[in-house]
């Protein structure tokens, strides 16, 4: 499995990324399968850059915050008046509400919305896409918002959203071979609870529920992203890094002891 880091900044597109969205591609049956976890604010553009945006198999959003989910008003855009023609629908999971909100963003009528262009579904438990296994698990935020973990042939992505700590996402956590694990808080400040993540409460994370390698993101441009990493390294030693826009990981599965 590949994983391109196509935006990365927290909470609105940054100086050196967009926000929210991640590439993943894995080949099955002769081809290659691909998948977004979220598509915020900035990002459509930038996913031209690492694939051709009508070649994505489904988007999967984590939760209905702009700077997760926004880019989809431009995609809708992209599929509908391609110089191609219309584009077959693709499915579009997230959380419940997320066909009006997406309507709304653009400005249309309810019905039929965008409806037209994507298969709208909802988070309901684990789905399959392709070689893709997605497990949706429900996490601590102001809005309904899900972690979402990732396998393909027993290779793990585990992707936090945004969240607070909680159960949900050290499940998500669990073993996994790359962590995306926002980053939004300093540790010391006054933050309110049940909302983000430190780069401490990451490195915990990581550290508790044994993840190969982790990946700290969603980092506010009024944030210097050194002090999360450090934060992060003070409490897991395994490899911790910063995402950075373009950033590409080739995954494969731990050898077997």
């Amino acid at each position: 499995m590949r994983l391109t880091v196509v935006g990365c900044s927290g909470s609105y597109p940054g100086p050196d990324s967009p926000a929210s969205c991640y590439l993943l591609e894995a080949e099955h049956d002769g081809r290659t399968w691909r998948i977004l976890l979220d598509l915020g604010s900035g990002a459509l553009g930038a996913l031209h850059r690492y694939a051709d945006p009508l070649s994505i198999d489904a988007v999967l959003l984590s939760h209905l915050h702009a700077d997760h989910c926004l880019d989809l008003a431009g995609y809708y855009v992209l599929r509908k008046y391609h110089p191609s023609g219309p584009q077959p629908r693709i499915p579009v999971w997230g959380p419940v509400g997320t066909a009006d909100r997406m309507a709304r963003a653009y400005d249309l009528p309810l019905d039929p919305g965008m409806h037209e262009e994507f298969d709208f579904r909802e988070w309901d438990g684990p789905i399959e896409i392709g070689p893709f296994s997605v497990q949706p698990v429900a996490v601590d935020h102001p809005v309904p918002a899900y972690a979402l973990r990732v396998a393909v042939d027993g290779v793990v992505v585990g992707y936090s959203g945004d969240t607070g700590p909680c159960a949900g996402l050290d499940l998500v956590a669990s073993g996994a071979d790359l962590m995306l694990a926002e980053a939004s808080f300093r540790e010391g400040d006054d933050n309110p609870p049940n909302l983000h993540l430190t780069g401490v409460d990451a490195g915990d994370l990581a550290a508790r529920e044994g993840v190969r390698r982790l990946v700290l993101t969603h980092v506010p441009p009024w944030h210097d992203p050194q002090v999360a990493l450090d934060e992060a390294r003070g409490r897991y030693d395994g490899p911790a890094e910063l995402a950075r826009a373009g950033a590409s990981y080739e995954l494969h599965a731990a050898p077997q002891a």
